[in-house]
């Protein structure tokens, strides 16, 4: 019993000498990779990292943030199976960090990312366009709060346009899938936008942004450019396979199963609303039933819409003043101002549709679009010369509207291409130089009266 017991001691002793010897290898070794690793020398981190990664994969989140970098180099600079190896090592280094660092590897984030890699190298890994979506569609459904990032969101819609396309998937899905996509990029924009709000707030009362605030603001910005531009793709992709001949059958098949489902009536109703399918009766069916199951400041405007459509603009007008009021939240109110300036000024309802504008702004001072609304306002009284007292006063209004829509580009830069196109088609319009030469006008302020009531200045000239 002694001697047994003295062969136990000695191994468990041994094991605890090797352990620690391991471990202290790690550590030498763990600083052998991370340096080189932070000036980008991956061939000579690599080794050193497998190492550490092998031996002790919970000694630091160091093995993973430079082992993505490492990976990726390989990736990159590497074919056929020795690069499927490394794309393998890859995902498998994202399911090791879940397992060692679980609350600094937000699930939904590193699902996708998986997913987005295997998308990126679906020909190398044999994987099917079916395979791929339920892969994107696992992680979105599995942790859609933290599944962000703009390229990952478009692959998962692009591969359900691919399949629907395919006819391996019906028109329901490929709707369902847009809006629970779509939704999110929304999600995401309000929270960039409510982000760079601050930042923008703080310039306007002329403050300084410090060094840290202006890498947020152009990082914001990023964010905010790229989730608008992948919201317009989606959009411009499913209105070509959402037309009015394809989803009124299908609503009307779908309305008796649906109709006590809030979500399903508010898409069903933004989505014709959008498509322009609104003279159909089954349109007013399905705003009046989403306004009876959830009553709320969007079903409000949408009642207004049907009103609007039939004639009845005073009370269309009343049931947009609920809805404004309903809203509570400062970005979700400044949308339905947005939307109420849209329609007042489809009306023709200008200095109303101006307010309601001028309150999104307020509210939400990063989207550039209602200057835009009021800039084409400017515009079209411009063109029929509803404001001035003489010609020259009359196409001064463009030059108002150019100043406008410039504001536009200011706070919000998703419109820097757009603003530049409407302001040259406004400065186009307004009075030559000859002109501003000949009214003795040059650098004087003028009072532009009627709905507009503001002043602008003509440019001066030699």
């Amino acid at each position: 019993m002694k001697s047994k017991s003295i062969i136990i001691s000695m191994v468990l002793l041994l094991s605890f000498s090797v352990n620690a010897q391991t471990d202290l290898e790690c550590k030498t070794k763990l600083s052998l990779f991370h340096q080189p690793a932070i000036t980008q020398k991956y061939e000579e981190a690599y080794e050193p990292w497998l190492f550490v990664k092998n031996n002790c994969p919970d000694l630091s989140l160091a093995i993973y943030a430079d082992g993505e970098k490492i990976l990726k180099h390989k990736i990159e600079n590497t074919k056929g199976e020795v690069q499927l190896s490394f794309i393998n090592s890859m995902l498998d280094l994202w399911v090791m960090r879940q397992k060692y660092f679980s609350s600094v590897t937000p699930q939904g984030e590193y699902d996708a990312k998986a997913c987005q890699l295997q998308y990126d190298y679906k020909t190398e890994l044999s994987k099917t366009p079916l395979d791929l979506f339920e892969c994107f569609h696992r992680a979105f459904s599995t942790d859609k709060d933290t599944f962000t990032h703009p390229k990952s969101l478009y692959s998962y819609f692009s591969l359900m346009v691919e399949l629907f396309d395919g006819d391996k998937k019906s028109s329901a899905d490929l709707f369902k899938t847009y809006d629970d996509i779509n939704e999110k990029i929304e999600v995401e924009i309000q929270n960039y936008s409510e982000k760079l709000n601050e930042l923008v707030e703080k310039l306007d009362n002329g403050g300084t942004l410090t060094r840290s605030e202006e890498n947020k603001r152009k990082a914001y910005e990023s964010y905010l450019k790229n989730y608008t531009l992948i919201q317009n793709n989606m959009t411009i992709i499913a209105d070509k396979r959402a037309t009015c001949e394809n989803l009124i059958p299908m609503y009307s098949k779908d309305f008796e199963g649906h109709q006590n489902d809030s979500i399903w009536l508010k898409r069903s109703v933004s989505r014709m609303y959008h498509k322009n399918c609104t003279q159909d009766d089954l349109y007013e069916k399905l705003v009046k039933q989403y306004d009876k199951v959830a009553p709320s400041a969007d079903t409000k405007v949408y009642v207004a819409t049907v009103l609007f459509k039939k004639g009845k603009d005073e009370e269309g007008y009343n049931y947009l003043e609920d809805a404004y009021k309903l809203e509570s939240r400062p970005y979700k109110k400044a949308n339905i101002a947005l939307r109420i300036g849209a329609i007042l000024s489809e009306k023709g309802q200008y200095y109303k549709a101006r307010n309601f504008l001028s309150e999104a702004l307020k509210l939400n001072p990063s989207n550039g679009k209602p200057h835009l609304y009021i800039a084409e306002m400017y515009k079209e009284s411009a063109k029929n010369k509803n404001c001035g007292k003489d010609n020259f006063h009359q196409r001064a209004v463009y030059w108002l509207a150019a100043e406008e829509a410039q504001k536009a580009s200011r706070v919000d830069p998703t419109l820097q291409g757009s603003v530049k196109s409407y302001v040259e088609s406004y400065l186009s319009k307004a009075p030559t130089k000859e002109e501003i030469f000949l009214s003795g006008l040059s650098g004087k302020t003028l009072k532009i009266e009627c709905w507009i009531n503001r002043s602008i200045k003509v440019p001066k000239i030699d």
